[in-house]
């Protein structure tokens, strides 16, 4: 099975404000884009992928995720949330592929390996709809929703909890670590640079870590 994911970006301005404890106002925004342009070129780069439909009206990500291969869609409703996005990006994505499989996934996964992300997609497989839990076990990083299947997206706070309730199989695959690390905070930001990170965060991160992060491995 062949997957079309769905990947949602607010204005860069506003993007990763809990990360405040580890960069500046000044590089939060750039930290943001390297993490969507290292997880885009990652999901790309993975066999069980067909295309990725990036879901923002930001000007500047819009550009350089599109230059990467990705779809950009315009929000609509513009600010209506992410749920809202998701759900958008994954009708237009419909409308193309009517018998698509759809899923989404954070944009926050410099780690992001397509070899990890092709058993998670593969898992995904088995169920109509099914989601991967984050790291931390709270949260959300993939929410996947077989042909026929409507992705009925619930993501924000506790919605490991919430799409469970909703029908969702929850999928726990090992060794697929870089699949699960978003960064939301700065130990998040640490334990994705202890697995490696895209080159376009490792270079911002240089900045913060004047020793240098671990080199991504995929």
């Amino acid at each position: 099975m062949h997957w079309t994911l769905v990947i949602p970006l607010k204005p860069l301005a506003r993007a990763k404000s809990r990360l405040s404890d580890a960069a500046s106002d000044g590089l939060r925004p750039g930290l943001a884009l390297a993490f969507a342009q290292d997880t885009v070129a990652a999901a790309l780069a993975c066999p069980a992928v067909r295309g990725v439909a990036v879901v923002t009206d930001d000007a500047l990500a819009g550009r350089e995720l599109g230059a990467l291969g990705a779809r950009v869609v315009p929000e609509a409703p513009s600010g209506g949330g992410l749920n809202a996005a998701l759900a958008h990006g994954a009708s237009v994505v419909r409308r193309a592929r009517p018998d698509g499989a759809v899923a989404a996934l954070n944009a926050d996964l410099p780690a992001l390996r397509p070899a990890e992300l092709a058993r998670v997609l593969e898992a995904a497989a088995e169920f109509p709809r099914s989601f991967l839990p984050d790291a931390a076990g709270i949260g959300t990083t993939l929410l996947a929703a077989s042909p026929g299947r409507e992705l009925r997206p619930e993501f924000g706070v506790d919605s490991r909890a919430r799409h469970a309730a909703s029908g969702a199989v929850e999928l726990l695959p090992a060794d697929v670590d870089s699949v699960r690390q978003d960064v939301d905070t700065g130990a998040d930001l640490r334990a994705a640079l202890s697995l490696g990170v895209g080159p376009r965060t490792a270079a911002l991160a240089a900045l913060l870590l004047p020793a240098g992060p671990r080199p991504l491995r995929r």
